[in-house]
């Protein structure tokens, strides 16, 4: 499965974006979708996962409350509608995909990866 992620961009503290994750290739409704961040000088780090069907999700601690994780499998697309962000959360966003049997917050059991989409956000 190739992934796209898309919308990313410039917002001062307290604003919203929202990022696509578009799916090409194998069934989309196969793969558990994760949202990984990687900002300057920072490991990468996991933000949020959906499970096949959209209806388990897990997010980071740092993001809860403020972060949405979907999926809509017609249009082969993960959403992540960031509300209230801070400029902590500057960073580049990846989507990855999982084949795994079960919906994990680690990156490494990720198989593929999309080319990222960068967030700053302004204080």
């Amino acid at each position: 499965v190739q992934l796209q992620a898309s919308g990313g961009g410039l917002v001062q503290a307290g604003g919203s974006l929202r990022l696509s994750c578009a799916a090409s290739g194998r069934t989309f409704s196969n793969y558990h979708i994760g949202w990984f961040r990687q900002g300057p000088g920072k490991e990468r780090e996991f933000v949020a996962a959906i499970n096949r069907s959209g209806g388990n999700t897990y997010y980071a601690d740092s993001v809860k409350g403020r972060f949405t994780i979907s999926r809509d499998n017609f249009k082969n697309t993960v959403y992540l509608q960031m509300n209230s962000l801070k400029p902590e959360d500057t960073a580049v966003y990846f989507c990855a995909a999982d084949l795994s049997a079960v919906l994990t917050r680690v990156w490494g059991r990720y198989d593929y990866w999309g080319q990222g989409t960068l967030v700053t956000v302004s204080s």
